[in-house]
């Protein structure tokens, strides 16, 4: 006859004879190419897997082919600066987003961050810069 005990965490279970001898259960391996099967972000041949919900849908919609694009392009990247190769791709794939605003909407943080960037105040006070340096040189 079986039961069980407890002994603080840990729960002790004894069995009868009838589990004395091994199982013979036989364990399947996985197929690869069944679809219903759940896979990680990476198939087991390698391959992107494009339905994996850790992407969040990106591979659908109006920019799924430059996000695939751009993401293929990174993970198979094999430069020094992995990615870096990949670039033009990541800037179509911005580039379509901002066309899709409702879609794809942009952080406060980072466009708040864009318009710290030096570049962007430069641009914007440029004008005035070079006329308070043309009337000091004037004077």
């Amino acid at each position: 006859m079986a039961y069980c005990r407890q002994e603080g965490k840990d729960q002790i279970i004894f069995v009868t004879k009838d589990h004395e001898t091994p199982s013979n259960a036989e364990l399947v391996a996985d197929d690869p190419n069944d679809p219903y099967e759940e896979h990680g972000l990476i198939l087991p041949n390698g391959d992107i897997n494009w339905n994996c919900p850790c992407l969040g849908g990106m591979a659908s919609g109006p920019c799924g082919e430059q996000f695939k694009s751009a993401f293929s392009c990174f993970h198979f990247s094999t430069e020094d600066l992995k990615g870096s190769d990949c670039v033009d791709q990541f800037r179509a794939m911005q580039e379509c987003m901002h066309k899709y605003p409702d879609l794809y909407p942009q952080d406060e943080e980072e466009v708040v961050e864009e318009e710290k960037k030096p570049a962007g105040r430069l641009e914007k006070a440029a004008p005035a810069e070079v006329t308070a340096t043309k009337e000091k040189g004037s004077s």
